[in-house]
């Protein structure tokens, strides 16, 4: 991250709105919408949230999509019956209209290194590993004593991977993902189609995993909500947890965001959107 997202002070307020253009919202879930839990199953949606992204997709013209480590189907067993435009795997697979897309195959040596994983976390109590299919993701909340080792198991991973491939860590984990495969890249994608292109881009997330994603928007001219502590950041907001966050979405849901002298205090904070070509 270069010096010139180093922002550990941005506002605590709630961020305005963009200006200048019907905005397009890219919401992270863990640790942004949800709390976090000691595995990625025991993670829950209540009726209050669902109910609240669906009335957003509405007002926002279908432009939200949720951009998530986690893989289209765990995102969907955790929002359903709804299910959301989406950056699944940090960018590994993507859905937009209905529309399904996904990184290249995993290598042959893949299934290996999982089985690996997995010997390791059967032999360590509190380690869990998920499979995402195109991605590995080993968690240590339950047994952060292990981090070390858990990092040195993955980066042995890698080096069987090959180019591929890259280590992702965040928030209690650390992942193997597709080399290509980033939020930013993801956000990129969406910005690219309708109903997301022209419109005033604002993402959402709250851990290192969405620094690309905060970067990203920059290019398109919008700006991002960082969720939690401060930290050196790309992000030009924070909220400070995720019950602000959720206030802040509740109010954008009640606003109809009419009026020119809003969108023109929000535009000069936000910027301009810019345009992506397909």
């Amino acid at each position: 991250m270069t010096e010139e997202y180093h922002n550990p002070t941005v506002s605590l307020s709630p961020p305005p709105m963009p200006g200048g253009a019907a905005p397009a919202l890219f919401l992270d879930v863990d640790g942004t919408l949800v709390e976090f839990a000691e595995t990625p199953q025991a993670v829950t949606v209540d009726a209050t949230l669902r109910a609240q992204l669906v009335r957003l997709r509405a007002s926002t013209g279908g432009a939200l999509a949720l951009i998530s480590g986690r893989s289209l189907d765990s995102l969907d067993r955790l929002l359903a019956p709804a299910m959301f435009d989406a950056i699944g795997t940090h960018g590994g697979e993507w859905r937009i209209g209905g529309v399904h897309g996904r990184a290249v195959p995993p290598p042959l040596r893949f299934a290996e290194v999982a089985a690996d994983f997995q010997t390791f976390a059967a032999a360590h109590p509190g380690v869990l590993v998920e499979d995402k299919g195109i991605a590995l993701a080993v968690h240590t909340r339950m047994a952060p004593h292990l981090a070390a080792p858990v990092l040195a198991l993955v980066q042995a991973g890698l080096a069987r991977l090959g180019g591929g491939y890259r280590l992702q860590k965040g928030a209690a984990v650390v992942e193997l993902v597709p080399a290509a495969a980033t939020k930013g890249a993801g956000i990129i994608r969406l910005m690219a189609q309708p109903p997301f292109a022209g419109r005033q881009p604002v993402f959402a997330g709250d851990d290192l995993t969405d620094e690309s994603g905060f970067m990203a928007i920059r290019t398109l001219g919008g700006c991002g909500i960082l969720i939690g502590p401060a930290r050196p950041t790309a992000a030009c907001f924070r909220l400070p947890s995720v019950a602000a966050f959720r206030s802040w979405l509740e109010v954008l849901n009640e606003s109809t965001f009419s009026h020119d002298g809003a969108r023109h205090e929000a535009s000069a904070l936000f910027g301009s959107p810019v345009t992506i070509s397909q």
